[in-house]
């Protein structure tokens, strides 16, 4: 009987940190505009999004993620812009979960169209959703989200996401004097129904007018979670390269910081990105990154594209967030929209 095929050994960056997570971004659009991510000054009517023809094919995607994971990825997460957009997005869940080596498949969404599609998703192999939420009140998570939106719209998609049998995952961006007095309210909503997260506001892109005083410290955050009779201990990680610090309440109930800012994890971060149209960052803060597209649509063979991925890695040194300051600021930053979270 023959033994089965060995994992590949890690392919290691030049500072020693494997290649473990892949990210696709399969639309720049969004069907909101939020203030942190795309704001509607910035991607109003006139803005001018991806052609069609420009964005991978599912067949494309499918590939690169072969290649990916032949060199050691097993995590797969689809983004945006917001993904739900891109038609047939199932076809291209199924695709991805065939792939030998997939250990984990996810979704970052905003979650307004989980209603329609989350059956579909999870039959087609999804195991498990990121949602965005900002707040639950009305008024606030309506300004962050730049189209008014009520917050009742992702909840009931979170709902279905949970009612399809998908793990569900909640992010929430926090700055100062915008949502984070809400922050309380919210986790106690939801700590029974999904795992929490709060994210201290970062300085992706270049238009979502980030500052240090908006940022406010995931051990404030910690703090204002408590209350006045609560206390929390740390969850050790479960892997090498967990974005989320975790903590556990006395009833145990967990929840997530992600301290970007105030405690950079660039030295375990495994994540590589791929945009919708095959452009491969090795850093969410990157200024650019390396086209895959075009020697895929030139006819190259999977040992050249693996052996092109692979001098990328080899040679990463990325961790803008421990060298964030002056000289970073001034540093233009591919979007979000482009690239996902």
């Amino acid at each position: 009987m023959p033994l089965p095929d060995a994992p590949p050994a890690p392919l290691l960056d030049a500072l020693g940190r494997p290649l473990r997570d892949l990210r696709i971004s399969v639309t720049d659009r969004c069907n909101l505009r939020c203030t942190y991510c795309m704001p509607a000054e910035v991607f109003g009517p006139g803005y001018a999004f991806l052609p069609r023809e420009d964005l991978l094919s599912f067949e494309e995607i499918e590939r690169l993620a072969r290649v990916f994971v032949g060199l050691g990825v097993q995590k797969l997460r689809i983004t945006g812009g917001e993904p739900t957009l891109r038609r047939d997005l199932p076809e291209l869940i199924e695709r991805l979960r065939s792939i030998p080596g997939v250990q984990d498949l996810a979704m970052t969404t905003n979650g307004l169209l989980l209603p329609r599609f989350a059956p579909e998703l999870r039959s087609a192999g999804l195991d498990r959703v990121t949602v965005s939420l900002d707040s639950l009140d009305p008024a606030v998570f309506g300004t962050m989200n730049g189209l008014g939106t009520d917050p009742q719209r992702v909840l009931d998609g979170i709902e279905a996401a949970l009612q399809a049998g998908l793990r569900v995952k909640v992010n929430t961006v926090v700055q100062r004097g915008v949502n984070d007095e809400h922050l309380r309210a919210l986790w106690l909503a939801l700590r029974d129904r999904a795992a929490v997260r709060f994210i201290e506001f970062m300085d992706v892109g270049n238009h979502n007018g980030w500052n240090l005083e908006s940022v406010v410290p995931s051990r404030e955050v910690l703090v204002r979670l408590a209350g006045e009779q609560e206390t929390f201990q740390a969850v050790q990680a479960d892997y090498r390269g967990e974005v989320a610090s975790r903590y556990r309440d006395g009833a145990g109930h967990e929840v997530g910081l992600i301290s970007s800012v105030t405690a950079p994890f660039c030295g375990d971060c495994t994540r590589a990105r791929l945009s919708a149209v095959g452009t491969l960052y090795t850093c969410l803060f990157a200024s650019g990154g390396v086209d895959l597209r075009a020697p895929l649509r030139a006819g190259a063979s999977d040992e050249t594209l693996a052996a092109q991925v692979r001098g990328i890695w080899a040679a990463r040194r990325d961790r803008y967030s421990e060298e964030r300051g002056e000289v970073t600021a001034r540093t233009p930053r591919v979007e979000m929209s482009h690239i996902g979270g």
